[in-house]
């Protein structure tokens, strides 16, 4: 065998970067959010099981050095419950010294899952799910086409946290544009709040070309906040957050000022960083540097 089977271009998270990479599945569920361009080429689907095993095959083979699997792509969580276990089980078998399996999943799939379906995951490795909140505001989610509400989002999220899997939850500076920058802002913090993650991801938007976000770029009716109002934005962000402990990053290669703040006892170090920079005293990443 030569090698995995990957189709198209593939995302992972950051933390991911150490881990076996197993597309599951081909795309993304959802695949309507106006600011992403990723999976736009692809069509949804769940890949062959003998590819899937033929690939579990070769990461045992030659990839006995990484301690964890991440199931690619944008919402592998949608796979049917047996055959998402049927995935879980054959890695166990044939890679028993994988101590983690992480995974995407957006707030319809993790809903779909009953809270004993999920604990049935995290007894077979699933470890870690990934979601994108992008915003705490209705408005903004439906904006972006998001396609479920901040109260359904905070559902998925607590879902995953009582079963006992780590949460990390993304979110967006700059998606709500200037307009609604602190409404977005301030509703982000308190879903925050009541998801209560192990890690939070604050990237910075990064207006891709093939999407909607673009267009309305282009036709301005939307604008992107300038550096320091989206300093701002993280700061009033931050302020309305509290987690009884986890890591709160804005440590993306998106952003001007990198962060990484371990909740709750250095946040207020953390919120005087924030106010330095966006008073103009602190210099912040230049944009030939910022990327994805």
């Amino acid at each position: 065998m030569s090698g995995m089977h990957y189709e198209g271009m593939i995302i992972r998270p950051p933390s991911e970067a150490d881990s076996i990479l197993l597309q599951v599945t081909v795309g993304c569920s959802h695949n309507q959010c106006s600011f992403c361009g990723a999976y736009k080429e692809k069509r949804f689907r769940i890949k062959d099981p003998e590819i899937i095993d033929q690939d579990i095959d070769y990461a045992a083979a030659n990839y006995s050095f990484l301690h964890r699997v991440f199931l690619l792509d944008g919402d592998a969580l949608i796979v049917p419950q047996p055959r998402l276990v049927g995935i879980l089980e054959r890695i166990r078998e044939k890679m028993p010294w994988i101590r983690r399996v992480g995974v995407y999943g957006n707030a319809k799939s993790i809903l779909r899952k009953t809270p004993e379906e999920l604990n049935a995951l995290r007894e077979l490795g699933l470890g870690i799910v990934y979601l994108g909140l992008e915003s705490g505001d209705a408005q903004v989610l439906e904006d972006i086409r998001k396609g479920v509400s901040p109260e359904r989002m905070v559902e998925a999220g607590v879902r995953v946290r009582r079963a006992g899997i780590k949460l990390s939850v993304t979110v967006i500076l700059g998606i709500a544009g200037l307009e609604r920058s602190r409404i977005h802002a301030k509703a982000t913090g308190e879903a925050l709040s009541a998801m209560d993650p192990n890690y939070v991801g604050a990237l910075t938007l990064m207006v891709l070309p093939n999407t909607e976000t673009a267009q309305r770029v282009s036709r301005g009716i939307f604008r992107v906040p300038e550096p320091r109002e989206l300093l701002a934005e993280l700061r009033e962000m931050l302020l309305h957050t509290h987690m009884t402990r986890g890591l709160f990053l804005a440590n993306h290669a998106s952003n001007y000022l990198p962060l990484r703040v371990r909740m709750p006892s250095e946040k207020a170090k953390a919120l005087a960083m924030v106010s330095e920079a966006v008073e103009g005293g602190r210099a912040l990443r230049p944009e030939w540097l910022r990327a994805l």
